[in-house]
């Protein structure tokens, strides 16, 4: 369906979207740099549910600001998921760190790699010295534990079940119990920052 809308009506659409976008970026705790983006999203979001208007049921605006709060709400539900499948943290240089004020793009030199992004150590020597723990620590592991972490650092705990190496709640046992005796064997608190574990 063909929609004619007025200079107000386009006036209405830009400045609704923008005021939501704003709403938005306050609410999921984002940069100022991505107001803009988000703005973009709802108002081609908005732009593409512009057939579906019908000016009987009601104005412009009215129209406008259903369709922002949905797919507001899918961009925070899709932030969130993605927040937390990053382990509560967010991918982008212009967050700072857990603890700073500078943004994390003004600390990163080119020969950092990924782990920095996500906030992790991104010193050559810690990450020696965290990898040699790592090895110290699983040398002392019988062979069975070894071969236990070794699969898990690759597949889920439900793969490990399919592939036999015990019922879920077994293997959550066992990796409790594995978390102690690594921290034993030197780990410590870097345990849940040791992917290959």
């Amino acid at each position: 369906m063909q929609i004619e809308l007025s200079p107000d009506d386009i006036e209405t659409i830009i400045h609704d979207a923008d005021a939501a976008a704003q709403r938005l970026r306050r609410k999921l705790c984002m940069p100022i740099c991505e107001r803009e983006d988000l703005g973009q999203d709802l108002l081609v979001d908005l732009l593409r549910r512009l057939p579906a208007y019908d000016p009987a049921r009601g104005s412009i605006g009215a129209f406008a600001n259903i369709v922002l709060r949905n797919q507001s709400s899918r961009i925070a539900m899709r932030h969130h998921r993605q927040r937390h499948a990053q382990g509560g943290s967010l991918l982008s240089l212009e967050v700072p760190l857990a603890g700073t004020r500078e943004p994390v793009g003004d600390t990163l030199t080119e020969d950092d790699g990924l782990a920095a992004w996500h906030g992790q150590t991104c010193c050559a020597a810690a990450v020696t010295e965290l990898h040699h723990t790592l090895q110290a620590a699983l040398a002392r592991l019988p062979a069975e534990d070894r071969r236990f972490c070794a699969a898990l650092a690759h597949r889920p705990v439900t793969a490990l079940v399919a592939e036999g190496f015990g019922s879920r709640s077994a293997l959550y046992r066992r990796l409790a119990d594995l978390r102690h005796v690594l921290t034993v064997h030197g780990l410590g608190p870097a345990w849940d920052d040791l992917a290959a574990a």
